[in-house]
Formats: C-alpha cells, structure tokens, sequence
C-alpha cells in the first residue's frame, strides 16, 4: 500500500490493514485519533503523566481488540468510549490504592475558625470606627459603595448627585480610610 492511500483511507479500509496485520495502518489510525484522546482524557482532570498513561493503555485496549470494533459504529465512537472506560477503570484503581481514612475524610472545612471569628469581628468593629469617623457625605457614600455593594450608577440616582461627583467623593472616602488604617498600624 502506498503512502498516500494511507493517507486518503478512511477509518474503515484501515482497520482493515490493521486486521491484516498492516502496523502502518494502524499507525495511521493512533495518528488521526491520539491528539483528540488526550485532550479529552486531560479535560477529565488527569495530570499530565497520567493522561500519556491512559492513552498509552487505551491504544494498547484498541489494538488488542480492534477484531470486536463493529463498522455500525463510527471508529471515533469507539474508541472514545474506550477511553472513557479506562479513565473510569483508572479512576477506581486509584481510590482502591486510597486507605480507608483518605477515601472517606471529611473535606476540609470553608468555615472560619471560632479564632478567625473573633479576629473578623475585631477588624469588622475597627473598620465600623473608622466609618464612623469620616464626615457624613463620605460615610453615606462610603456605605453604600462598599459595604452596601451600590454601583456609582445607583449611588448618583439614589443621591442626586452627579456621577463626577461620585465617583471623587468615594475616592477620597476611600483615601480617608486608608489613611486611617495606616496611622492606626504605625501606632
């Protein structure tokens, strides 16, 4: 067979080949396929080494059994159920190799820490001072910008105010703030 009728051969003829022990069309058949199986097997989150792995062991499962493949199938099909399967059958060895206490452990927790609250409430109340100590248009502003989460859109129809306006109020509210925070830390 000539290099280009390899080429030009679809999926079938070179199954075909393969079963007629032609390895060049074989070839042809992991060349056409490999690049969208590894994709997929490392869109299923495997790392790198893993994901050569499991194309590796699927193409070995093809060409092992490539007589079963059924042509009511396209062989893309095929073979990417193939790959499925033996992410799924990877996938399981993997939690088997887990111990007992991995494999049913809690995750680890999103909650703060009852000393992670009590420092949350420190700096929320340190943070509710500094509030209170700003003049009343940048405490209005302030509020409802950051705390309130008030775009300068919103804030300037609830106010009246002009967006310019806005929008250099809250910055030097903002400005105030960090001054305050800071000379607070220096102390």
């Amino acid at each position: 067979v000539e290099i280009a009728d390899y080429i030009i051969a679809d999926d079938k003829r070179l199954v075909e080949l393969s079963l007629e022990g032609d390895d060049i069309a074989f070839e042809y058949l992991f060349n056409r396929y490999s690049e969208a199986i590894r994709r997929l097997l490392l869109h299923r989150s495997t790392s790198v080494e893993d994901t050569e792995d499991l194309l590796q062991e699927t193409f070995i499962k093809v060409y092992v059994n490539l007589q079963r493949y059924s042509s009511e199938y396209t062989f893309g099909q095929w073979i990417y159920t193939i790959a499925r399967n033996t992410h799924i059958d990877f996938e399981r060895r993997r939690q088997e190799d887990l111990s007992i206490d991995e494999r049913f452990s809690a995750p680890e927790a999103n909650t703060p820490s009852p000393e992670e609250n009590l420092i949350n409430l420190q700096q929320r109340s340190k943070i509710e001072t500094y509030i209170k100590s700003l003049p009343e248009q940048y405490r209005t502003l302030f509020t409802m910008r950051f705390l309130e989460d008030y775009s300068y859109e919103e804030i300037a129809e609830k106010l009246h105010l002009p967006m310019g306006t806005v929008k250099t109020q809250i910055h030097r509210a903002r400005e105030r703030m960090c001054r305050m925070i800071l000379s607070a830390e220096e102390k």
